[in-house]
């Protein structure tokens, strides 16, 4: 068996289209040109990296995206106070925080002063809260994008026993949840694994869909994973000059029925999904209702 490929670039181009056409139209109704702000706090490759990207995002769907640099001796008291800004200027509708930020820099703090409405990430309290009760604002950017993965794979997950590898706040919490959400995309029977599960490898091969995003590379191998089972990879690790992801790709593309490649599977995923959150805040602050922000 080989696994069939599930391409997050070309997936993710095909969304980022029809964001663009989406982005011109709200800005002919209503002359507002949306717009995410970054912060960047230190100088970590990775980071910049990332950040660059999401530029280049807003710049090809045709909207506005700035850089706002902080050294990492910046005190958290003038990232908070960076934030404020952000949160009053009417002509900023997402705000992004890169992550890690420096230790002596608190993340909750930080996270938590980004206004709701503004925070595409969705890592505030308050969205978390409307994403675990099944009506989300902004869903967090990389596992929406694995879940649109599955979508357009034609992967069913009503049913479906997933495991998610990782309880990070970030990706592992979130994806549990919108699997177990009802409806689309939805209603599978979910597991969370993560470093103190016993027998981890064990429940894995009972999974009809693994979602891995532990952060380590190569974790997951082929005797972990049932013939047939679909695999998405959200795992971004950098061997020497070679970046690969959570799984062990060479061997469990012979197992697995379906599986993401790294780069190219989760990665411009999580940028599409950023960009369709930072056009929704848009709307939102703009006046439209949630059901037709879409």
């Amino acid at each position: 068996m080989t696994a069939a490929l599930i391409d997050g670039k070309s997936i993710a181009a095909s969304i980022r289209e029809r964001i663009a056409g989406d982005a011109a139209a709200f800005r002919q109704r209503s002359g507002v040109t949306p717009h995410l702000a970054a912060v960047l706090v230190g100088d970590d490759p990775a980071s910049a990296v990332y950040v660059r990207n999401k530029q280049r995002g807003c710049e090809q769907t045709g909207m506005t995206g700035s850089l706002h640099r902080l050294s990492a001796d910046v005190s958290q008291s003038q990232l908070l106070e960076l934030i404020a800004r952000l949160n009053a200027d009417p002509d900023v509708h997402g705000i992004l925080v890169q992550l890690p930020l420096p230790r002596h820099i608190d993340d909750a703090r930080i996270l938590d002063a980004v206004d709701p409405l503004k925070d595409v990430d969705g890592f505030h309290p308050t969205n978390v809260g409307l994403l675990s009760q099944g009506r989300p604002r902004f869903i967090p950017c990389t596992p929406h994008g694995c879940q649109v993965l599955l979508r357009e794979a034609g992967i069913r997950t009503a049913g479906a026993h997933a495991v998610v590898i990782g309880r990070s706040d970030i990706v592992g919490k979130p994806m549990a949840s919108l699997l177990l959400q009802k409806g689309a995309g939805g209603d599978a029977t979910v597991t969370v694994c993560h470093s103190r599960t016993r027998d981890l490898a064990a429940i894995v091969r009972e999974a009809d869909i693994v979602i891995a995003a532990i952060g380590r590379p190569h974790f997951v191998t082929a005797d972990m994973i049932r013939p047939g089972a679909t695999v998405i990879d959200v795992g971004i690790n950098r061997l020497g000059q070679v970046l690969v992801g959570d799984v062990e790709f060479a061997e469990v593309s012979k197992v697995a029925g379906a599986i993401t490649p790294v780069p190219g599977g989760v990665g411009p995923m999580t940028i599409a999904m950023l960009l369709g959150n930072t056009l929704r805040a848009a709307r939102l602050q703009t006046g439209e209702t949630l059901e037709t922000a879409g």
